[in-house]
């Protein structure tokens, strides 16, 4: 059996314990045991999104999650879900800038079968794939790209924010989705360098976490993995570095058919895995984090001029982060009132900094946040998977809780006040118009950076 470590609780990981594993083919294998609860969590993190593609192939990736789900040498169809579900199992699986991840959560006794699928699909793709299968998933992704993007209203706002933010030519210019254009273009011969380059097990990381037997578990992954060949292919990611602020305002009005004004802005922030990034993290939850935060309480309670505003904040490790502001205005108000207020409390958040109770709360926030992922078995196997695939380390994943409590009230003030001011945003102003007036054919959930895989018959 390949390399291995035993299991040593560190410090601030409350308890919680991992072990690492390496096959000879490159597959790396993080193991967690939890016997609160008969089950067991599977996921698979390749290190591939939309980040690798390349101009005129934008959607590729996302195109590809739904083809490892249409069959492979041993598994027919919609048989990986059919079997799963079977089994009493539940999957599915999603795409973003940075990877593509697969994943199940399965009773103990049917561990076996979930490896045994992911397994086959990793290493026999390619026997199933053919033309009506491409050209089946091919409608799908664009059916979803109409559901989730053109056809609801502020659906492109997160696509369009992400244009301006990352300039034309950076490898996060365009969303996991892709455009219409690039997936027609798509051919089968594409899908299968796309495979054969990225759907390699030392491209790979596989994280099962539950009530496993890690010996038992080892043996099956080694049975079902082991012999399937690396590839060398895979050119690294285009580097993705920008400077630390965008230095100046970008701006796009945009009219659509939509329910009320809005103010949207994303904001350029560190990279996710860094100090930095934790204190931008609670900057953005005490001021746009639930009706506690400084501008649900200024725009929705005090002024009444918002019935919605709230900040987020999406990491990512290969590029600057985004701080994603959303606020839908009341009745007839103006975006410009909404967004002077909003500037008037960045400004002296930026001044002042929070306070001890402001401080407490967001951390407390966001502790919970992280307890709660790492509280499941899926949960945990995913952020296994996504510290060993973006950061080299599985077991940051154990102790990220105590770094978040670690940042200080002056590293949270001093986040404030570097990025976020309006020099460091891109700002989308939505006015409503009548259908008939309707100049951009917009509209996803704003804050998405995922597709997901559609489950059952709509694989």
């Amino acid at each position: 059996m390949p390399m291995g470590h035993t299991a040593t609780a560190q410090a601030g990981s409350g308890g919680l314990t991992a072990t690492e594993h390496r096959l000879a083919n490159g597959l790396r294998v993080v193991l967690s045991e939890d016997h609160l609860t008969p089950v067991a969590a599977v996921c698979l993190w390749y290190d591939v999104g939309s980040r690798h593609e390349v101009k005129g192939r934008t959607g590729l990736a996302h195109l590809f999650e739904h083809l490892m789900f249409q069959g492979s040498g041993q598994v027919k169809g919609n048989g990986h879900f059919e079997l799963v579900q079977g089994a009493g199992g539940s999957l599915n699986g999603t795409t973003s800038f940075e990877r593509t991840n697969y994943f199940e959560t399965m009773p103990t006794h049917q561990l076996e079968l979930a490896l045994w699928l992911e397994a086959d699909r990793m290493g026999s793709l390619l026997a199933a794939l053919d033309d009506e299968s491409m050209e089946n998933q091919r409608d799908v992704v664009k059916n979803e790209r109409r559901q989730r993007y053109d056809n609801v209203p502020y659906g492109t706002a997160f696509e369009k924010l992400t244009a301006l933010v990352y300039p034309e030519g950076h490898p996060y210019h365009h969303t996991p989705i892709g455009s219409m254009a690039d997936l027609d273009a798509a051919t089968l011969e594409d899908a299968r360098t796309f495979f054969r380059t990225y759907y390699a097990p030392n491209n790979a990381v596989l994280s099962v976490v539950g009530d496993i037997d890690s010996e038992q578990t080892l043996a099956w992954i080694e049975k079902y993995f082991g012999s399937i060949p690396s590839h060398d292919g895979k050119q690294p990611p285009r580097d993705g570095a920008l400077p630390e602020t965008i230095g100046e305002q970008l701006r796009e009005e945009v009219r659509e058919e939509v329910p009320a004004r809005a103010l949207m802005a994303a904001y350029r922030l560190p990279h996710d895995g860094t100090r930095e990034c934790d204190a931008a993290d609670l900057a953005l939850t005490v001021l746009g984090g639930g009706e506690s935060s400084r501008l649900h309480n200024r725009l929705v309670r005090r002024d009444r001029t918002a019935v919605a505003a709230g900040f987020g904040l999406l990491r990512l490790a290969g590029a600057p982060s985004l701080g994603w502001l959303d606020v839908k205005t009341s009745g007839g108000v103006e975006v410009a009132q909404i967004e002077t207020a909003v500037d008037e409390e960045l400004a002296r958040f930026a001044a002042e900094g929070p306070t001890p109770e402001e401080m407490e709360r967001a951390q407390a926030q966001l502790e919970r946040e992280w307890l709660d992922r790492l509280g499941t078995v899926a949960g945990r196997a995913d952020e296994l998977c996504r510290f060993a695939v973006l950061f080299g380390d599985p077991q940051l994943a154990l102790t990220a809780v105590q770094r978040v409590l670690d940042v200080t009230a002056e590293e949270v003030q001093a986040a404030a006040r570097v990025q976020l001011h309006p020099d460091n945003r891109a700002v989308l102003v939505y006015e409503p118009v009548e259908p008939a007036e309707s100049t951009d054919g917009a509209a996803v959930d704003e804050t998405d950076a995922d597709t997901d895989a559609h489950e059952g018959a709509d694989k």
